[in-house]
């Protein structure tokens, strides 16, 4: 399982997970074989497992990858407890589920996730809570009837929701890491923060954003980035670059 003790002891490099965000598998061992040693994980979401299916997991993992799996399970609690179960058993490092599923589907996957690593006697995943995606603003909550005074109280009420079920960490915008610091008093909790975008990259759908160093500078434990590494004209050199520029607030 990965802490932010250990987290804090790692390189740059180690911070960084490059989303594999592909339409095919083919694509996505090109991305990886280009950059595996440019990054500390590799983050499969909805459009590479729906296209690879769990089977790419499992070949990125026996290539010797730390994976990321970004499904952000959130379903009747014995559903989410089945999934779980079944990313532990995949090896993944580090695997979400939606904050806003509750506290029972929350502490479900804490709890099979747990009990299946310990019967399969491997290491046991993080489990983090998505709080609120980085596309989403105060309006888009209003939509969708939260009538949270920000979305960063929206996001304190998650991040305390996930902590006290036992989760691992969440997932934040690099705008509320401090208001999740703030709110959860462990120090092993995790945050790994999507949003980021190097100085020069466009922000495409994403509302809440911030440079790779900004995100580690206000406390992020690992720091995710797509397009702006894979679709440059040298990803490998685009990695290096935010690399680099994360290991200049160290």
């Amino acid at each position: 399982m990965l802490t932010t003790e250990s987290s804090k002891s790692v390189s740059a490099k180690e911070k960084l997970i490059i989303a594999l965000d592909v339409a095919t598998a083919d694509e996505a061992r090109r991305a990886f074989d280009s950059l595996r040693g440019e990054a500390g994980m590799f983050k499969v979401g909805s459009q590479l497992f729906t296209a690879a299916g769990p089977d790419f997991v499992r070949e990125l993992v026996a290539a010797g990858a730390r994976v990321f799996l970004d499904l952000k399970f959130h379903d009747i609690p014995n559903t989410v407890a089945a999934a779980s179960r079944e990313a532990v058993r995949l090896g993944v490092s580090i695997f979400n589920v939606h904050a806003a599923g509750g506290g029972e589907m929350l502490r479900g996957a804490a709890d099979a996730t747990a009990d299946e690593a310990a019967r399969l006697r491997i290491a046991k995943p993080s489990v983090i809570a998505v709080t609120v995606l980085t596309s989403i603003d105060a309006r888009a909550l209003r939509e969708t009837g939260v009538e949270a005074s920000s979305v960063e109280s929206h996001v304190r009420r998650l991040a305390r929701l996930a902590a006290d079920c036992g989760l691992d960490g969440v997932v934040a915008s690099p705008h509320e890491i401090a208001a999740v610091r703030q709110n959860v008093a462990r120090p092993t909790f995790l945050v790994v923060t999507p949003g980021v975008r190097p100085a020069a990259a466009p922000h495409d759908d994403q509302k809440r954003v911030m440079t790779p160093a900004g995100a580690v500078r206000a406390g992020a434990d690992f720091v995710v980035v797509g397009r702006a590494i894979l679709n440059s004209d040298d990803p490998a050199r685009a990695a290096q670059a935010v690399v680099e520029e994360m290991e200049k607030i160290e």
